[in-house]
């Protein structure tokens, strides 16, 4: 099929064992290193608006809803969600698409993701694309303190006791103008964003289950891969915002100084959602960065 002219774009549902239904999607086609994109926590691929263009001008790409997000649903058992199963997923969808190998790109919790992915799929991974995000344990960092690690468990308590109000106050609170501008302000940069560009997560958020939030965010808060950064002995491209207060700006440079083949690209004025806000900057790193990639192995078998 078609995606607004002759590029391969395919969409289906991936079924797990455990009876989780997978939205998928495929749009690309050609020999280059393929690319498997992650996205973060609530989040069902706005933040690859300005990168579709590029990445599958040469290559196939890979992207997928996590348990609970967008399109996919949940288990059987709907506690059966979070990173562990997520990297799980990510092997056997590679495995349906017929993707060996590929660059794996994470942005928030997909960087937990990615290199959790790593830890357990080495060979899967060519490179890592690491965007605005964590190596792990993110509650503690969250706007540089740990207040939400303090108060993470009396929110999940109350969603899980009050599924049904939560889901009211959340699908009717998070689609008003007043969150999505609240949002902008005091999270992102207001003179980078396009209001539009951020719109479609806040409509997201608005209909993912609570509990699905939560769980997920659960799986995410003690789960750390510091202690494997070492050992990630591939290409990296870490990217950071100025003023990311999800991720600060600090971690980031971090996480690049602690992996071993790390490039880092410091984002001016950027905050989490930095690959929208510099998409020239952030694609033009990013293309060289495959570039570089490609240049010892051209044609990647697809299987």
């Amino acid at each position: 099929m078609p995606d607004g002219g002759s590029r391969y774009f395919h969409q289906s549902i991936f079924t797990t064992d455990d009876g989780a239904p997978l939205w998928f999607e495929q749009r690309g086609e050609g020999q280059a290193l393929p690319a498997v994109l992650c996205d973060g926590l609530g989040c069902d691929g706005f933040i690859w608006r300005y990168l579709w263009e590029p990445l599958t001008a040469r290559r196939r790409v890979l992207h997928s809803n996590y348990r609970g997000h967008g399109k996919s649903g949940t288990a059987t058992d709907p506690t059966r969600i979070g990173v562990d199963y997520t990297c799980d997923d990510l092997a056997r969808l590679m495995d349906h698409a017929g993707l060996e190998r590929a660059a794996i790109f994470g942005h928030s919790m997909g960087v937990q993701v990615a290199l959790e992915f790593h830890r357990r799929y080495p060979a899967r991974v060519a490179g890592l694309v690491l965007l605005c995000g964590s190596y792990g344990t993110p509650l503690d960092t969250w706007h540089d303190h740990s207040l939400l690690r303090l108060a993470f468990p009396r929110i999940k308590a109350f969603v899980e006791r009050y599924p049904s109000m939560a889901r009211l106050v959340t699908s009717k609170l998070l689609r008003t103008e007043l969150a999505v501008e609240f949002g902008i302000r005091t999270e992102l940069n207001p003179l980078l964003i396009n209001h539009n560009d951020f719109h479609p997560y806040m409509e997201h958020l608005a209909k993912m289950h609570p509990l699905d939030f939560v769980r997920t965010l659960d799986s995410l808060k003690d789960h750390s891969a510091l202690d494997h950064l070492a050992e990630v002995k591939v290409p990296a491209l870490v990217v950071g915002g100025e003023i990311d207060r999800f991720t600060p700006v600090w971690l980031s440079q971090r996480m690049a100084e602690l992996l071993p083949e790390a490039k880092y690209l410091f984002v001016p004025g950027g905050s989490h959602t930095a690959p929208l806000e510099r998409p020239g900057l952030v694609n033009g790193e990013i293309e060289a960065f495959l570039d570089r990639l490609e240049a010892s192995a051209p044609s990647w078998p697809v299987g």
